[in-house]
């Protein structure tokens, strides 16, 4: 996706490729684990004010539909809204270069030491500090997916065949997806349900 594509790309003042390049870095030096979407919130939406919540959004469920790691897609298709595949290159270099270096060197810290409890038990503080990320951006970014009956079944539907059932991931995308098209397809005979940031989305005149 181009600048040109993207939208509401002819209202936003072009970005540096520095910029982008350092935000990014800074992101993948700081995060940790999965609560990696809580700092590109804070970077992208909070901090740099590149993104609204309602971008943010959606850029995150494209990321979280594509193969791979996350933040990386994130990354990429963040830098690619805001300039292009520079701003893409820019964005993943960015965001892998920290995370490259610190695992090679502490993989090889862990060879050496994985036989030391003291080790052991901060691997283990690491894991819980990741998962409190994790619930903390989900109350941050998808607390409007609670509000709604319809919500609410989803993300139980899809818990439960990950959680509960073991399903393999793109079988329940491939479930899913569908449902969810249907469901939030618009109806030409009456306005669309309000969208995420409160507004009625109503056809235009």
């Amino acid at each position: 996706m181009s600048d040109a594509q993207a939208p509401g790309a002819s209202s936003r003042a072009p970005v540096a490729l520095p910029d982008i390049f350092f935000t990014f870095l800074l992101i993948g030096a700081t995060s940790f684990g999965g609560g990696v979407v809580a700092y590109l919130r804070n970077g992208l939406v909070v901090s740099k004010q590149w993104f609204d919540e309602e971008e943010f959004l959606s850029l995150l469920e494209i990321s979280q539909a594509l193969p791979g790691l996350n933040a990386t897609n994130m990354a990429v298709v963040a830098g690619d809204r805001l300039r292009g595949p520079a701003g893409a290159a820019a964005a993943f270099a960015g965001i892998t270069l920290p995370g490259s270096l610190l695992v090679f060197v502490l993989g090889v810290l862990y060879a050496a030491n994985h036989s030391n409890p003291e080790v052991n038990g901060v691997l283990h503080g690491v894991a819980a500090a990741s998962v409190g990320l994790l619930a903390a951006v989900t109350l941050q970014v998808g607390h409007r997916q609670f509000e709604h009956l319809r919500d609410i079944a989803i993300i139980a539907a899809v818990i439960i065949m990950v959680s509960v059932l073991h399903l393999p991931l793109p079988l329940v995308l491939l479930i899913v997806a569908p449902i969810a098209i249907f469901l939030y397809r618009p109806h030409p005979e009456r306005p669309l349900a309000p969208d995420r940031s409160g507004h009625d989305n109503k056809p235009a005149d």
